[in-house]
């Protein structure tokens, strides 16, 4: 429950005639914005401070009167009430230690004893992560899915494979859908590996050596390492063996390393699906509403804008570790608080950001629109240049002389390009079958076959079945 909450007292209240972040309203969930909403952070200090009272309880420090007072108002967060404290004394943490004391007339003066705030912010801050990075994986696991079920869909359609963007050698649009699929693989087992050896700061104190704590505990029997024990062992959190008055800034920089390893992939796939979108190409295009506008001027355009959007937050998301690692780096001695107002920044706008990029990309896959007819014709168009290669091999086990051949296709092919260049149809397999030379080694009929690209994509097929085995044991997917 939320009490006092209304627009007059609620500095929170703004409205849209006022600078409101896009990530406030236009990117990302619902879900990650409820994460790394206000209302949200102040719910998880009071499940810290619960949790520290319940220790101190079984210290003989907090009554159970008291204890039970706390838990009562725990979920009654007041906002305006806390922001109205917070204006005349400058500190948000105490804002709210004061704004929940007054609701706790038995327990209050309890509150937040004998910590210090990073022991609850840094607690607190770790708590989020580690549900924000849940709901980053479902959504990755949702797009793996998605891209599962049409790398096997495609897996042996033959498409024209393109290096330095020109076109190479044939492969399957399966295949290729494969390659962003193994990078997000490669990301899921990254974000798996974070989360599990994710740390908190545990209780700790002003400079990580638990002063506040020995002296509250004497007498009591109790240990500082116990008392931070039952408290992380009540919040589900693992600590670092030591601290300053703040977990390891290095952390945060793994973290957001780790999501920029993610958009980078979700970069390349988005980035690709705009390349192969574009006219010259023509073969994908994203999901395309039926009243849809792609052009305020060309009433006639369908830009990619979804893949768009995500190379944009992906370039804007990769920028963000670097400004975690000046954090780490310039964190001097046991705490500086110059990290403090980037950190409301750069964590939840690259949750965010993320969070944006895999519902766009789901859809994207999951609405995929192949235009196998352009397939098809690029497939036509270049796919004869590199079958040729194929077609010298033949020539030489025929029995002709690797080098004149070799030439001989090498003019055949100069000749065929410049005529495409020109905007006619490929000439290259009338030419090479209609070569005198040629088919004293091989039937004209031969030569046609052999110059047939859709045949020639390798075993394209038989990795897209090995690698979705693999993909599908990761996802722990029965199919």
């Amino acid at each position: 429950m939320v009490v006092g909450m209304n627009k007059k007292s609620l500095r929170s209240g703004y409205s849209y005639d006022t600078f409101l972040s896009p990530f406030t309203w236009r990117y990302g969930s619902r879900e990650m914005r409820r994460l790394w909403s206000e209302e949200h952070k102040r719910r998880l200090w009071r499940r810290i401070w619960v949790a520290l009272a319940e220790a101190e309880h079984g210290a003989g420090l907090v009554s159970e009167a008291e204890l039970d007072d706390l838990k009562a108002h725990q979920g009654e967060v007041d906002m305006a009430r806390s922001l109205e404290i917070e204006a005349e004394i400058g500190h948000d943490k105490m804002a709210e230690i004061r704004a929940y004391a007054e609701q706790c007339t038995i327990g209050g003066g309890k509150i937040h004893l004998g910590a210090t705030s990073a022991d609850v912010e840094d607690n607190a801050d770790v708590l989020r992560i580690k549900e924000s990075l849940r709901l980053i994986r479902q959504r990755l696991v949702e797009l793996l899915e998605a891209l599962a079920t049409q790398i096997e869909r495609y897996q042996h359609l033959p498409a024209m494979g393109y290096t330095h963007l020109l076109p190479a050698e044939p492969t399957t649009l399966g295949y290729r859908l494969c390659q962003y699929a193994q990078d997000l693989l490669i990301d899921l087992q990254g974000l798996d590996n974070l989360m599990e050896n994710l740390k908190a700061k545990g209780l700790k104190g002003a400079v990580g050596t638990s002063t506040s704590y020995a002296q509250l505990l004497q007498d009591s029997g109790m240990k500082p390492s116990e008392l931070e024990r039952l408290v992380m062992e009540k919040l589900g959190l693992e600590t670092v063996p030591v601290s300053t008055q703040v977990y390891p800034r290095k952390q945060d920089f793994l973290v957001l390393t780790t999501l920029a390893a993610i958009a980078q992939s979700l970069h390349r796939f988005a980035f690709d699906l705009r390349v192969l979108h574009a006219a010259p190409f023509g073969e994908l295009s994203e999901p395309f509403g039926a009243r849809q506008v792609g052009s305020s001027a060309m009433p006639f355009k369908r830009n990619p804008v979804a893949a768009e959007k995500i190379c944009s937050l992906a370039r804007y998301l990769s920028t963000l570790p670097k400004v975690a690692w000046d954090n780490a780096a310039f964190s001097l001695l046991e705490r500086t608080l110059d990290d403090s107002a980037n950190r409301r920044v750069i964590l939840p706008e690259a949750f965010l950001a993320l969070d944006e990029m895999l519902i766009c990309a789901e859809r994207i896959v999951t609405g995929l629109v192949v235009h196998g007819e352009n397939i098809e014709r690029n497939l036509s168009t270049y796919g004869v240049f590199a079958a040729t290669e194929t077609l010298l091999m033949e020539l030489v086990k025929a029995g002709a002389d690797r080098q004149e051949m070799h030439e001989r296709i090498r003019q055949h092919t100069m000749a065929a390009w410049e005529v495409i260049q020109r905007g006619g149809e490929n000439p290259l397999l009338e030419r090479l079958s209609s070569d005198s030379v040629i088919v004293a080694f091989l039937p004209a009929e031969r030569v046609r076959e052999l110059l047939e690209a859709v045949n020639f994509f390798g075993d394209a097929p038989a990795r897209c079945a090995r690698f979705l085995r693999l993909l599908r044991t990761h996802l722990g997917e029965t199919w």
